[in-house]
């Protein structure tokens, strides 16, 4: 039974990671939420019988790693092969470089970068990944310099600036987890333009068809895929 785990879960793409993978009994799938007293009733909907559902909040550290050691009693034994660090917030889309705050691009930074590089860890160090796990790191065709570059006007700086970030995570996370789990793969994703609340007005994706290409992409990832950066459709994105 291949394991999941999938961080904000509760709502947007996070959900619908959730509702395809709970199709099948044999996925378990631990799907996290920023807080368990969050409105839950949508993830419960759709979640299986082998769903466990976890508190993680990615802006925090001390919460991090109680979700990292309360997965590892919940799974009591068993690994993650697939960790889909979807958590993210685009919280200022109408900031742009002239107009960065501070405290907005620090609180962005902390979730969609720290974030999924502190769970992998954290998750590492209760030895929950194995040796060929697969990580995918939800970015943005925003966060891609050849894709911002023909953007205009340009839109959601500090949110283009995060995910960036994400990508040269990757990028280093691809060599450094290689030390210590020979088999790894990791990559980071763009889901596109999806009709979520994050997404916004304008948006022209069904989340279904974003969720499936990339369930699809990270379901036949191989070695040479390794720090590579894709798109729902399966294609590779210049970064």
């Amino acid at each position: 039974m291949p394991v999941y785990c999938i961080t904000g879960a509760n709502r947007g793409l996070g959900l619908e990671f959730v509702r395809q993978l709970a199709k099948s009994p044999d996925n378990t799938i631990i799907a996290t939420t920023r807080s368990m007293s969050n409105d839950l009733s949508d993830l419960k909907a759709v979640s299986s019988k082998t769903t466990h559902i976890l508190e993680c909040n990615t802006a925090d550290l001390t919460s991090i790693q109680s979700f990292a050691s309360e997965t590892k009693k919940t799974l009591n034994g068993v690994q993650i092969d697939f960790l889909l660090n979807n958590a993210g917030v685009n919280s200022v889309p109408t900031q742009n470089s002239l107009s960065i705050g501070p405290d907005d691009l620090h609180r962005e930074i902390d979730i969609n970068v720290l974030g999924p590089a502190k769970t992998t860890e954290f998750l590492i160090a209760q030895d929950l990944l194995p040796q060929n796990v697969r990580i995918m790191n939800m970015t943005s065709g925003l966060g891609s310099m050849s894709v911002g570059l023909s953007i205009a006007p340009r839109k959601c700086a500090t949110y283009s600036i995060s995910k960036a970030g994400v990508n040269m995570l990757t990028v280093h996370q691809s060599g450094d987890l290689r030390e210590k789990l020979k088999g790894v793969v990791v990559i980071c994703m763009d889901p596109g333009w999806v009709k979520t609340r994050m997404g916004g007005e304008g948006a022209v994706l069904e989340p279904e068809v974003s969720i499936g290409g990339m369930l699809k992409t990270v379901h036949g990832l191989g070695e040479g895929d390794n720090g590579k950066f894709y798109t729902y459709t399966v294609e590779e994105v210049k970064w």
